[in-house]
């Protein structure tokens, strides 16, 4: 395999995983909890655009835009009637984990009794070999991916240093009582960034399916995949987990080159524990007293 080629690989693994890196990240930064509902929302986004785009003849741009929606739509209505009811009571942590695998168990099993469980596909024309960089070969759709994470990660960087919602969430993150002390109301930042959060993993489980197609269960590896790229990047900078992307992109792309495909969820935990022994705050995170995952 040529270095342009493993090269390429980083970028298209990395950028997949930035996105919901960044939209776990979203969530875990203002509810201080891991949220596995994430998981069956990015599947739901390219299932979503095969049911517009399959069953109802929508072109496929409308399907996409159709899916995000209604990825933005769940995610609301799920922080609407569960976890904000559970916050009301002020039910431990595990309490949200629990519930947030219990909606993933669910969402992914109604997928399956919907769609079934064999693979399914919203690529279009035939399969080709792909554009020639210098021996290498990357295809249209992985460019598309590429491009949409740079300009989603610039986007979600302004948007929260520029604006005052994302100011707001920045303050709900570091103190959420203060922050109500202070005039913002945490419950309505957490919607947002419910709503923000489950639009991004639901593009980001979009753009794999037009690149690899898509299964039911595909949501929890990616969910993986995305917790350790935010454990290694830190978990309150977006910049940190491009970077965490990066090096666990890295790290699996070498190993699949000297070893084989199937160590490449055994080399992200390995990356994972490394970091998790010697500098759980990740790279740019700072040190904290407890935190909950």
């Amino acid at each position: 395999m040529p270095l342009i080629q493993i090269f390429l690989n980083v970028l298209i693994h990395s950028s997949n995983y930035v996105l919901i890196g960044i939209s776990i990240a979203l969530l875990y930064q203002t509810t201080r909890f891991l949220n596995f509902s994430i998981a069956a929302i990015y599947t739901s986004g390219s299932y979503f655009v095969f049911l517009f785009l399959r069953i109802f003849n929508f072109s496929l741009f409308l399907s996409i835009i159709f899916s995000i929606f209604f990825c933005v739509l769940i995610g609301f209505l799920i922080e609407l009637f569960l976890f904000k009811k559970i916050r009301k009571k002020k039910s431990s942590y595990l309490i949200s984990v629990l519930t947030s695998f219990g909606v993933y168990i669910i969402l992914q099993n109604l997928i399956s009794l919907i769609f079934g469980d064999s693979t399914k596909s919203i690529r279009s024309g035939a399969i080709k070999e792909g554009i020639n960089i210098f021996g290498a070969r990357i295809t249209p759709v992985q460019i598309i991916i590429i491009i949409t994470s740079i300009i989603i990660t610039i986007f979600l960087l302004l948007f929260l240093k520029k604006t005052k919602i994302g100011k707001a969430m920045k303050a709900v993150a570091n103190d959420a009582e203060l922050a109500n002390i202070s005039g913002i109301s945490s419950d309505k930042v957490i919607s947002i960034s419910f709503a923000i959060g489950s639009g991004l993993a639901g593009l980001a489980g979009i753009l794999v399916a037009l690149d690899v197609d898509m299964t039911p269960t595909m949501g929890m590896n990616a969910l993986m995949m995305g917790v350790v790229a935010m454990i290694i990047g830190g978990v309150n900078s977006i910049l940190g987990i491009v970077c965490g992307a990066l090096l666990l992109s890295l790290a699996q792309n070498l190993g699949v080159w000297y070893f084989s495909s199937q160590w490449q969820d055994a080399i992200a935990f390995v990356v994972l524990l490394i970091f998790l022994i010697f500098r759980p705050q990740g790279f740019f995170g700072k040190k904290f007293g407890k935190a909950n995952i």
